[in-house]
């Protein structure tokens, strides 16, 4: 068995973000919506493009590891101040540590990048599962393959993010979570959408 640790990341003595800005880190969001959109599009349509299953299958690999190794180690820490990884000690032991902002530190996480980030996780989650199935019943084997690794890669990192969400040791909520976040992130957003059009038919 692994053990799990609990950190709180010290992120140096940064100014209190104003929390109604929109987009503060416009790069990493980017690219946190670039390679995951792009690895989708590439399942769906690269049929159009290449006849080849092998270049198609590198490309979408290419893709999906590009955006593994971003979410896990660059957007995670900067949109919403969380960040997962392992560690073997000197006696080989294996222990993953889940690192969250705390206290005053998590001011610095502004409600438009880490609604963004959810959804990207929860919905491209989603939307693999589904491409998943798809080929299981359209019967092209070769692209489940494909969808499953999808999978894996979008899940690992989903349920590493909501295991530092909710800390080292809460692990029968981290799945229950996971379900609940869809469904918490868009009822949010429809609330801020109303919100703005009464704003607007008052002016």
């Amino acid at each position: 068995m692994d053990d799990t640790e609990d950190v709180a990341l010290n992120f140096g003595d940064e100014e209190e973000l104003d929390r109604r800005k929109k987009i503060r880190h416009p790069i990493a969001l980017g690219f946190h919506m670039v390679f995951r959109c792009s690895a989708i599009l590439a399942y769906l349509f690269c049929g159009w493009f290449s006849q080849s299953f092998i270049a198609s299958f590198v490309v979408i690999l290419l893709l999906l590891s590009m955006d593994f190794w971003t979410v896990k180690n660059i957007t995670g820490r900067l949109l919403v101040g969380l960040r997962w990884w392992n560690q073997v000690d000197e006696d080989g032991k294996s222990s993953w540590i889940y690192e969250s902002r705390k206290g005053a530190a998590k001011k610095l996480v502004t409600n438009a990048e880490s609604r963004m980030f959810w959804l990207s996780l929860v919905i491209c989650q989603v939307v693999w599962i589904i491409l998943f199935f798809g080929a299981i019943f359209s019967f092209k084997f070769k692209w489940l393959i494909v969808a499953c690794i999808g999978g894996i890669l979008n899940g690992a990192n989903l349920y590493g993010y909501v295991r530092c969400r909710l800390g080292a040791g809460d692990r029968k909520k981290a799945a229950s979570a996971a379900s609940s976040f869809l469904g918490q992130q868009i009822l949010r957003s429809m609330m801020t959408s109303a919100s703005g059009t009464e704003k607007s038919t008052g002016n």
